[in-house]
């Protein structure tokens, strides 16, 4: 395994991979660092279809607003470089701020309406820095496939959104939310937690779970029964403060209307959560089809 630290070098790294190899296809996972078994199912996910396994780490100051966590993000590169070195990865971009954004950045990417509703909404500006790095690490690395996690499935949205508005010629590959034993979905940040917040965040899977077995047993119709269910479980954890328990259609993200019969829907519906535990905010969320769901039962 390799590690780069520069644009330059790394693409000299790939350039002379390409060229001794006909034919190779390169594999990019995009993190933030501090490593977990989510990150894990990504490079294996990505082993199995690349020729070549690119990890880049990079915390990316532009998509934290003001007051957000950007100089205390976990970080824990020797722990980081042992991960990926197990799961066969073949070269890591560990880039500093200066290398990536040697001026001021004047040009952004930015993702119109996808980006206006959930952690956009909380988050002013978050998509924007998010899809302005991973447009550059696709300029840098031009991977055949890049793999995302659905855990923010909003942002698989919104980059799929930009790869195909762009015509960037990248697959953006998804992979399923990989959860500890009891629920919680993993997360980088699960580290802030208390042991009594750890405890109450598990309200989220299972206001999703349950929420998901109403609406396939009927005692949860439509999108207003959906919702108030969902609020109504996790304010029963005394700690969680919610910032938005919603359901939409999916990858649209648009608002599903009250009044909606969940079943009669055609496509696929998400009911998307981010709530704060302490000074935690944890987002989860569920995908699935109505109206198979409804065939199963």
């Amino acid at each position: 395994m390799k590690v780069f630290r520069t644009i330059r070098e790394l693409r000299e790294e790939l350039n002379s991979c390409k060229q001794s190899q006909s034919n190779v296809s390169v594999g990019l996972v995009p993190t933030m660092g501090y490593l977990h078994d989510g990150h894990a199912s990504l490079m294996t996910r990505a082993r199995g279809m690349s020729d070549i396994v690119v990890l880049s780490i990079f915390v990316n100051p532009i998509q934290f607003g003001p007051g957000e966590d950007f100089e205390t993000y976990p970080r824990d590169e020797e722990r980081d470089l042992a991960l990926a070195k197990s799961h066969g990865v073949d070269i890591v971009f560990i880039p500093t701020v200066q290398e990536m954004y040697p001026k001021q950045v004047k040009t952004k990417v930015v993702v119109s309406e996808l980006t206006s509703q959930l952690c956009g909404a909380s988050r002013p500006g978050h998509f924007d820095g998010v899809t302005t790095v991973v447009s550059k690490l696709f300029n840098i690395v031009k991977p055949n496939r890049a793999f995302f996690g659905l855990k923010d499935a909003q942002q698989v949205a919104v980059l799929q959104q930009m790869v195909t508005d762009l015509n960037m010629d990248v697959e953006l590959i998804t992979c399923p939310i990989i959860r500890e034993a009891d629920g919680l979905a993993l997360s980088s940040r699960n580290v802030y937690l208390s042991q009594e917040d750890r405890t109450q965040a598990l309200v989220l899977s299972r206001s999703l779970n349950e929420v998901r077995e109403a609406i396939d047993c009927g005692r949860a119709a439509t999108a207003a029964e959906a919702r108030l269910m969902l609020n109504e479980i996790i304010r029963s954890a005394p700690l969680a403060v919610i910032d938005y328990a919603e359901v939409l259609s999916f990858p649209e993200l648009s608002r599903v209307e009250d009044e909606t019969v969940l079943v009669d829907m055609q496509g696929e519906v998400i009911m998307a959560l981010a709530v704060k535990f302490g000074g935690t905010r944890l987002i989860d969320n569920m995908l699935f089809k109505p109206k198979e769901a409804l065939l199963l039962v």
